[in-house]
C-alpha cells in the first residue's frame, strides 16, 4: 500500500470520527490541533485543574499528522540544544537535556498508568557509523552528548556493534538507554480517549482557519477563551498569518513485510533498539512489535508553498531510495517485500529550534518546531504549556519547567518562495552528495559540501 495516512493506520485501523464543532462556543482554553502536542497539554491541564473547560479543535482526526505517521522513536534528543546552549549557557542547555531524559520514561510512565498498550519496547536508541567519516563524527557526537550529563550512553567498536545489530560495513555506534520504541498510533489513540474519559471536549473535522487572541475560528463557529495554544506543527503553515512560520519539512517511510526467524537471526537485532546512523541525510528504523522494519528517511523534503499532502502517498524514486537504504544496511533482505510506504510533514522553524511560547499579553501560545524528534518533544512541550498557562492564571508560579531555556525564544520567519524551496531543495541535494563521495571516498574529515549546507540552512 503507499499512501493510506501511515502503515500504522493500516496496521490499527482508522479511528471512527468525532462530532465537528455545531457552532459558536466558550471555554477556558481552546487547543488548535489533535496530535501529540495538544492531546497532551489538554491530559495535563485537565489533570492539574479538573475545573477548566478545554476544547480541541482538530482538522481532521486526531493523530491525522506526524502524531500518526512517525517512526515510533520515544527518545531524548530535542531541536536546537546546542543553540540554546550558546545563548543561555551550557547548564541552561544541561537542565533542557536532563528534562527530555527524564520524558521518555514520563511518557512510558502515563501510557502504563492509562492503560494505553503501544508496544513500547525501552531498549534506548543506537546510532551506528558506516564510513570513516561517519565514525568520526561519530565519536565527535558521543562525546558532545556526555558534556550534557549523559554518563549512561555507550560507546561501541565494531565488533561490539555486530553483538547488537548486523549492520553491513559498520565500523562503531553509539548507545544510550533514553529511548523506546513504540507504536505512533496506539499511543495517540489511547492518549485521545484518556483525554475524553478526563472531561475535556475534543471537535474533529474542524479546521480552525484563523488564530487571534481569545478566538479560533472555524467554518462551523468560534470557540472563544482566554487562552489559545497553537499545537500544529508541520500544519501551522496553512493558518493565516503563519506560511513562513514553520516550514512543513516532509519525511516518508516503508515498513517491510514480517521478518522470518532466519532473516532476523542473520539480522541480530534482539534487542530492538531504535536505529539511527550519522549520515548527513540520516535515517531512522524501528524493528516493530509484529516484526517488521519500519524505517525512514527524508525523500522529497519540500512541497513549493509550504504544500501538505492529503493522505501520505509517496513518490516511487523515494520508495526505492529507502528500499536501497534498506538493503545497504542489510544486504539480506535483498528480496523482501516492501509492504507500505507513507510521507508525512513536521515542523522545521528558521532556526531548527523547537520552542514553547505563552504570551501572557495577548493568551497565545504555542509549541512545536520538534524537527522530527517530536515523539518525546511534544510530551515536555505540553508540561511546559500547562505550567505557564497556570502561571499566568494565578494558578501557579515559576517552575523548573518555565524556566528552560527554550520558552519563550524567538526566532525570524522563513524566506519568501521561491527562496526557501530552492533553498531546501539544495541544501538536501547538498546532503546526499555528501554522503555518496563519503562511502566513495574514505576518509575521516566530513565533507566540506555538508558543512557549507548546515551553515546556509542556519543548522549551527
Amino acid at each position: 500500500m503507499n499512501g493510506g495516512i501511515s502503515f500504522w493506520y493500516a496496521d490499527d485501523g482508522l479511528p471512527a470520527v468525532r462530532e465537528p464543532l455545531p457552532g459558536d462556543a466558550s471555554a477556558d482554553v481552546v487547543i488548535v490541533g489533535g496530535g501529540y502536542t495538544g492531546l497532551w497539554t489538554a491530559y495535563y491541564l485537565k489533570k492539574a485543574a479538573p475545573f477548566l473547560r478545554i476544547t480541541v479543535l482538530e482538522q481532521k482526526f486526531c493523530g491525522y499528522g506526524a502524531s500518526g505517521r512517525n517512526g515510533g522513536w520515544l527518545y531524548n534528543g530535542i531541536a536546537g540544544r546546542d543553540r540554546y546552549a550558546r545563548l543561555h549557557g551550557h547548564e541552561a542547555a544541561v537542565r533542557l537535556q536532563r528534562a527530555m531524559n527524564d520524558t521518555v520514561a514520563e511518557v512510558i510512565a502515563v501510557a502504563e498508568a492509562e492503560g494505553i498498550d503501544a508496544d513500547v519496547h525501552r531498549g534506548g536508541v543506537l546510532e551506528v557509523a558506516t564510513t570513516p567519516a561517519q565514525l568520526a563524527r561519530l565519536k565527535a557526537f558521543h562525546q558532545h552528548e556526555l558534556s550534557y550529563g549523559e554518563k549512561d550512553r555507550e560507546l561501541y567498536g565494531a565488533r561490539e556493534t555486530a553483538e547488537r545489530i548486523r549492520v553491513a560495513d559498520a565500523v562503531g555506534s553509539t548507545w544510550t538507554p533514553h529511548g523506546a520504541r513504540l507504536h505512533p498510533v496506539k499511543l495517540v489513540k489511547g492518549l485521545a480517549a484518556a483525554v475524553e474519559a478526563l472531561g475535556v471536549t475534543i471537535h474533529e473535522s474542524t479546521p480552525v482557519t484563523q488564530i487571534r487572541p481569545k478566538h479560533a475560528v472555524t467554518p462551523y463557529g468560534t470557540v472563544r477563551a482566554p487562552y489559545v495554544l497553537r499545537c500544529t506543527e508541520g500544519f501551522t503553515a496553512s493558518l493565516k498569518g503563519q506560511r513562513r512560520t514553520w516550514l512543513p519539512m516532509n519525511s516518508s517511510m516503508i515498513a517491510t513485510e514480517p521478518l522470518t526467524e532466519e532473516q532476523w537471526a542473520a539480522i541480530g537485532w534482539s534487542g530492538r533498539e531504535t536505529l539511527g546512523d550519522m549520515a548527513h541525510a540520516y535515517m531512522y528504523a524501528q524493528r516493530t512489535a509484529d516484526g517488521r522494519i519500519a524505517l525512514g528517511g527524508r525523500g522529497v523534503p519540500y512541497r513549493f508553498g509550504s504544500r501538505t499532502d492529503n493522505d501520505g502517498r509517496t513518490q516511487a524514486a523515494t520508495v526505492e531510495a529507502l528500499r536501497e537504504i534498506l538493503t545497504r544496511f542489510f544486504p539480506s533482505l535483498a528480496g523482501v517485500r516492501i509492504a507500505h510506504a507513507w510521507s508525512g510533514v513536521l515542523g522545521v522553524p528558521r532556526d531548527w529550534c523547537a520552542t514553547v511560547t505563552l504570551d501572557r499579553s495577548t493568551g497565545l501560545g504555542w509549541a512545536g518546531g520538534y524537527v522530527g524528534s517530536g515523539v518525546a518533544t511534544t510530551n515536555l512541550a505540553a508540561r511546559t504549556l500547562r505550567d505557564l498557562v497556570q502561571r499566568d492564571s494565578g494558578q501557579g508560579g515559576r517552575t523548573e519547567l518555565t524556566d528552560l531555556p527554550w520558552v519563550n525564544h524567538k526566532v525570524r520567519k522563513w524566506e519568501p518562495e521561491p527562496f526557501r524551496w530552492l533553498g531546501v531543495q539544495g541544501m538536501y541535494a547538498t546532503y546526499r552528495t555528501a554522503d555518496r563521495r563519503e562511502r566513495l571516498r574514505p576518509g575521516t574529515e566530513s565533507s566540506r559540501l555538508a558543512k557549507a549546507a548546515d551553515r546556509v540552512a542556519g543548522r549551527h
